[in-house]
């Protein structure tokens, strides 16, 4: 490795922290607001909140994405640290498949609540959290045995093979190249392979085949991680990450005249386009706190960034919405009815990050 061993990055605990509080449902409150305000930049926002049923892009359509690119750019870290501490390469393999198993079992049990033990038939086996192993594993491979050019070849020839798969390979019925819900080669071969329930009855966005370039966006995050890491100024860090995003977005956008961007589909446009915005968000979150030092915004974010799997599963398994009813319901009733559902989730979100600033100050921190 040519890169340097670095402190721990406030702005990528922030940044893991915003997008924590995305997908664990911290923006329920701005959707709920839809309709209810009479602004329509306040509706505008809401719309953003929803992902598009199939082509196209939003805001929330990015959220996922950019966890898989943080994961990547933590494991460089994390896998240097390894390194550097006499781990062996066999070790770190080991280290990183068992939590892939972890993550899998764990993502089973948080899709499948309650649990259908006795219908197996019924049990969804795609998972976000699946998902983050299988692509932090894979990465983990590649990092520890390619270099830095060489993950990039890897991306690029794994991107071009699922965009040629899709087009190429005729799925029975609707022959080759149909990226409709119900034709594509995706969703077929989830419906043939892949046992158990899928999301949609005949689709699951979480299935087989977009394991793989949705893995792409994790590589790339560990190539952001060794930026950061590298000896380069700060200035020239930051640069560097939004160039390449400006590219990498100009690249899905070009791509996307032909496949379309379809978070659904993780179509190769669209992991090009969310890796792109994820290396220029990274840069705007490291530039303002990591460069120029204004950090005291980021500590709501860090609370939620240093337990991302406690708030993942928390908001699954405890029902804060009802504890917000609970405790706060005599404050807002004196609001129109159509209000109340606002202010609950708002209180929800509030009460989990209470929660976790509890663990942060006893010093908590789930981790796998």
């Amino acid at each position: 490795m040519t890169t340097k061993k670095t402190s721990r990055l406030l702005s990528l605990d922030a940044l893991r922290g915003f997008d924590m509080l995305f997908i664990s449902g911290g923006g329920t409150f701005l959707v709920l607001l839809k309709g209810k305000t009479e602004l329509p930049w306040v509706d505008t926002l809401a719309d953003q909140l929803n992902h598009v049923p199939w082509n196209g892009f939003v805001f929330y359509d990015f959220i996922f994405p950019l966890f898989l690119f943080i994961a990547g750019v933590s494991l460089s870290y994390s896998l240097n640290k390894g390194l550097a501490l006499g781990l062996t390469k066999s070790n770190l393999y080991k280290k990183v498949f068992i939590r892939m198993l972890i993550l899998i079992g764990l993502g089973i049990l948080y899709k499948n609540s309650p649990f259908p033990f006795f219908e197996p038939s019924e049990i969804r086996l795609g998972s976000v959290l699946g998902r983050i192993g299988f692509a932090c594993f894979i990465s983990t491979l590649l990092y520890l045995n390619f270099s830095k050019l060489r993950r990039v070849y890897w991306i690029t020839g794994i991107l071009i093979a699922y965009y040629a798969a899709l087009f190429l390979i005729p799925v029975p019925g609707y022959g080759a190249g149909d990226l409709s819900f119900e034709g594509n080669l995706v969703g077929w071969f989830d419906r043939t392979f892949l046992p158990g329930r899928l999301k949609q009855g005949d689709y699951d966005e979480l299935g087989l085949l977009t394991q793989f370039p949705a893995l792409c966006i994790t590589i790339f995050g560990s190539l952001a991680g060794d930026m950061l890491r590298s000896n380069a100024t700060e200035n020239k860090k930051t640069l560097t990450l939004v160039l390449i995003g400006v590219v990498a977005v100009i690249i899905g956008l070009i791509w996307n005249m032909h496949f379309p961007i379809n978070k659904r589909l993780w179509s190769s446009s669209f992991i090009m386009l969310t890796s792109g915005l994820s290396f220029l968000i990274l840069a705007l979150f490291y530039y303002i706190i990591d460069v120029k030092g204004f950090k005291k915004w980021a500590f709501f974010f860090k609370v939620i960034g240093l337990n991302s799997l406690t708030v993942y599963l928390a908001y699954r398994f405890i029902d804060f919405s009802y504890t917000s009813s609970t405790l706060f319901g005599g404050l807002f009733d004196i609001f129109p009815e159509k209000w109340h559902e606002v202010f609950i989730a708002f209180g929800a979100t509030a009460l989990v990050w209470l929660f976790l600033y509890i663990l942060y100050k006893k010093r908590i921190f789930i981790k796998i």
